[in-house]
């Protein structure tokens, strides 16, 4: 880890923390000498990233707890503070989409409603109940941990939180409707995914920031972009293609934004905002 700040004493809580890019967060705060708790729906992804933390002499714990669930947190937040004390660090990490938030085709055809074929989804079969869950799990997934994490945070006086929110904030993305609407709707200009938790919180001594990855290679996303062999899908293939610096993003390509973010002699008077990792992907027309 090149980019590094002195986190010793600290407390960071990642949700979603198993996962590929929010555990390599968890790992690179305790790397600096943060205590961290990392918070998964599967507890025994929580404990392999909080055992690998410690293998490396870090300290770590791992906890499963569900997200959209207040008593599950509550009692994460006890057993945390018990052991390590007051969070200092909260990395709202836990979201993502659904498979029935998602249509099988990029546009709406005239026949998908004429001649509707089994089995694909359109528009009109979206499940209202798969759009509910993946709008539960990005807003009230990110509104929950901070509630309850940020009010012993405000009681000790100030403390960080960093949203993991996503490129399609700034640009929907086709074939994904319920997810490019639940992370816009969290828009307070041009704030993605901030609003749950909101920049109002400095008045407390609060900073609230966010990173909108651009697309990295992860479980959720890895068969939609490659295939079994390694080769691009037509719709990784399109993606590069309007994605300047032609890659994808690794794990570690965060890194360096979340510890500027996370430190308050770098990034004190930063607040509110929302920093693309993207390899220049929203700021590119495709022409």
């Amino acid at each position: 880890m090149s980019a590094k700040v002195d986190l010793t004493g600290k407390v960071a809580v990642v949700t979603g923390g198993g996962g590929i890019l929010c555990s390599t967060m968890a790992k690179a705060l305790a790397g600096c000498g943060a205590k961290v708790a990392i918070l998964d729906l599967k507890q025994e992804s929580a404990q392999k990233v909080a055992d690998e933390i410690k293998a490396a002499g870090g300290a770590a714990l791992g906890l499963g707890a569900n997200v959209l669930d207040i008593e599950s947190l509550k009692a994460a937040e006890k057993q945390i503070r018990e052991t390590f004390g007051v969070c200092d660090i909260l990395i709202n990490g836990a979201g993502g989409n659904h498979p029935k938030g998602t249509t099988s085709s990029e546009k709406l055809a005239l026949e998908d409603i004429t001649n509707p074929v089994p089995g694909k989804v359109s528009f009109f079969d979206l499940d209202p109940a798969g759009i509910g869950f993946v709008f539960n799990l990005n807003f009230l997934g990110t509104l929950l941990p901070c509630q309850v994490f940020c009010r012993e945070m405000a009681l000790k006086g100030g403390g960080t939180v960093l949203n993991i929110s996503s490129m399609n904030a700034f640009r929907p993305l086709t074939k994904i409707p319920a997810y490019s609407a639940a992370v816009a709707r969290h828009s307070s200009s041009s704030t993605m995914r901030v609003s749950p938790c909101s920049p109002a919180m400095s008045g407390v001594g609060i900073r609230v920031n966010a990173i909108a990855p651009g697309f990295f290679l992860t479980n959720q996303n890895r068969t939609l972009l490659t295939n079994s062999d390694g080769s691009l899908t037509a719709r990784g293939s399109t993606i590069l293609a309007h994605t300047p610096m032609g890659r994808f993003g690794t794990p570690d390509d965060l890194t360096g934004t979340l510890l500027w973010l996370v430190d308050n002699d770098a990034s004190g008077f930063v607040n509110g905002t929302v920093i693309p990792v993207d390899g220049g992907f929203a700021a590119f027309s495709g022409v």
